[in-house]
């Protein structure tokens, strides 16, 4: 993932790279010892399908939680674009 500072990830979009919109980011899992991101965790939108994404969900406060390797990231720009 290129170079962007966690305040400027939150809250923002989640796509796929066939233009799907999947979610909006709900927190960043990290590696305190090393700083590598982990997983990106996703609040699909309401008309999505969590177990039809092809990612491990979680459940997290009573919601759906999409967890988003950051392997499968491709761009960070107006959305975050996954690969699916």
């Amino acid at each position: 993932m290129p170079d962007e500072l966690a305040e400027d990830l939150s809250g923002k979009g989640v796509m796929g790279s066939n233009g799907a919109q999947l979610g909006e980011l709900y927190n960043i899992e990290m590696n305190l010892k090393t700083g590598a991101i982990g997983d990106l965790l996703v609040a699909p939108y309401e008309d999505v399908n969590p177990s039809q994404l092809g990612f491990e969900t979680d459940t997290d406060e009573h919601e759906q939680i999409v967890r988003i390797p950051v392997s499968r990231v491709q761009d960070v720009r107006d959305y975050i674009v996954v690969q699916p």
